[in-house]
């Protein structure tokens, strides 16, 4: 189940952000869609999501080609490369904020276990 963005820590939340606005930078370009986002990449936001949620790193994570956990499907791991590949270097004039703390989070070491709370 993907939790409400509401209850995403902050890191969460705009790592969430950036990767929606990335699809829609890309299937806007790509797909030639207009306002909305088609079928196709709306799956693809979903499935980020749901990965993003079930995160075991959460706010400790660094970008997730730096993870050394996979948990993308193959098929779609490929699709999300090619979004972030074709939407990053554009971020940087469209979402300049948002680019910046992905640039931060990519310099990130790898990530270590989930911190419990005793």
């Amino acid at each position: 189940m993907v939790k409400p963005v509401s209850q995403m820590p902050p890191r969460m939340k705009r790592e969430q952000q950036t990767v929606e606005l990335m699809i829609a930078l890309y299937c806007k370009d790509h797909h030639h869609t207009k306002g909305e986002i088609c079928h196709e990449c709306r799956e693809l936001v979903e499935y980020a999501r749901l990965r993003l949620t079930n995160c075991p790193f959460q706010e400790n994570k660094t970008t997730c080609g730096n993870c050394p956990i996979h948990c993308y499907k193959p098929q779609l791991r490929d699709k999300i490369r090619a979004v972030m590949r074709y939407a990053g270097p554009r971020m940087t004039w469209r979402h300049p904020i948002l680019a910046i703390g992905h640039l931060i989070d990519d310099r990130r070491k790898e990530p270590g276990p989930k911190k419990i709370k005793e």
